[in-house]
């Protein structure tokens, strides 16, 4: 918990020198807030008021409980750049560990426009950590750009011993620098926007001989059945063909869908790999992928309202959406069984629980 107040600490303060409440204890009470499912700044007013016996077992608190516009100002000014720099400092001991896949995709702030501009919302690229379940970064897509907004994280973070994947949109010369740059490795989503590459990829899979190196899983389940086959061919000589840095393999999944009583529905994908993965691990690594949207993006929409969150001046949508991933973090990394709603709500019910949650991150 007093690691969680020390980041908080370091973050600059935009509001005047003779601002009455603490920064970073405005930051505690939010987070604690949302860890028990406040949605909006006056939420976390509410929720400072009716916990403050508690709170000021951890805080001062010198000038009580902040307004919710205290709350809503210091969202707005905060240099979301720092604010999430914090995120990643509170993250720091947990990321030198980290391994396995980490995943890149972009996420609109559905609710966050400007009276007038619905079509165009905020747009975030999130960074996931696949096995440990849990978000390492975001960076606001300048101008609405994916692309950009994945080349600024990707140069934030340290990648070794990582699989970094991320689909079609990414699959460029520049994000494959940048990630092995960073130490990582890649599996990067193979289209026809890289054509030339994309139809030399391709071809290589029309010889026979390529049906000899492949892994397959079957499952069935949800009343459907699940079908995957994997193929990897070494492709070293790609890289400097199409200057594209970092190629040893091209990979080629194709899965099949079939719902019961219904015609089975085929998609194959298309692969760049760094590193020569074998078929079995590469179907691993596609598989955790998509992690990214039902273990964060979907949890955010579903149990964090995130898509109807109408916070949308100044700063205030990017760092709310910090704020959601932190304590998104700190509810999956309790090990009970709970899902992360009844955690919420559990939280919200049991204060020794609540304060369990800070404690276990050190």
């Amino acid at each position: 918990m007093e690691h969680l107040i020390s980041v908080f600490s370091a973050v600059e303060d935009p509001r005047a020198a003779n601002a009455r409440h603490d920064l970073s204890e405005i930051l505690f009470i939010a987070l604690a807030g949302a860890l028990c499912g406040a949605e909006s700044c006056a939420d976390m007013a509410e929720f400072g008021a009716a916990k403050e016996r508690l709170l000021r077992q951890v805080l001062r608190l010198e000038h009580g409980i902040p307004s919710h516009d205290t709350f809503s100002r210091v969202f707005r000014l905060l240099d979301p750049e720092a604010f999430e720099a914090a995120f990643r400092r509170f993250m720091a001991g947990i990321a030198r560990a980290l391994g396995g896949v980490v995943a890149i995709d972009g996420k609109a702030l559905r609710g966050a426009f400007e009276r007038g501009q619905r079509t165009t919302p905020l747009h975030l690229v999130n960074v996931w950590a696949a096995e440990q379940r849990l978000a390492l970064a975001q960076r606001l897509a300048p101008g609405r750009n994916e692309v950009a907004g994945a080349l600024e994280i990707i140069e934030l973070l340290s990648l070794g011993g990582c699989t970094v994947t991320a689909d079609a949109l990414h699959c460029h010369a520049k994000m494959a620098q940048a990630i092995l740059k960073r130490g990582g490795a890649y599996v990067l989503a193979l289209k026809e926007n890289q054509s030339a590459l994309f139809a030399e990829a391709v071809a290589r899979f029309d010889d026979p001989a390529s049906a000899e190196h492949f892994a397959e899983h079957r499952v069935k389940s949800h009343d459907r059945i699940e079908q995957r086959r994997a193929v990897v061919l070494p492709a070293a000589e790609l890289a400097q063909r199409h200057g594209f840095p970092g190629i040893q393999a091209v990979a080629r999944v194709e899965a099949l869908r079939q719902p019961t009583a219904k015609e089975a529905v085929v998609k194959v994908r298309h692969f760049l790999l760094s590193q020569p993965l074998t078929a079995e691990r590469l179907l691993q690594v596609v598989r955790s992928h998509w992690t990214i949207e039902n273990q964060l993006h979907w949890v955010l929409d579903v149990v964090f309202d995130e898509d109807r969150a109408r916070s949308r001046k100044g700063n205030g949508p990017q760092n709310l959406a910090i704020l959601r991933k932190l304590a998104l973090n700190l509810l999956r990394a309790d090990q009970s069984k709970s899902s992360i709603r009844r955690k919420i709500k559990r939280a919200g019910w049991d204060d020794d629980f609540l304060l369990s949650l800070f404690s276990q991150m050190r």
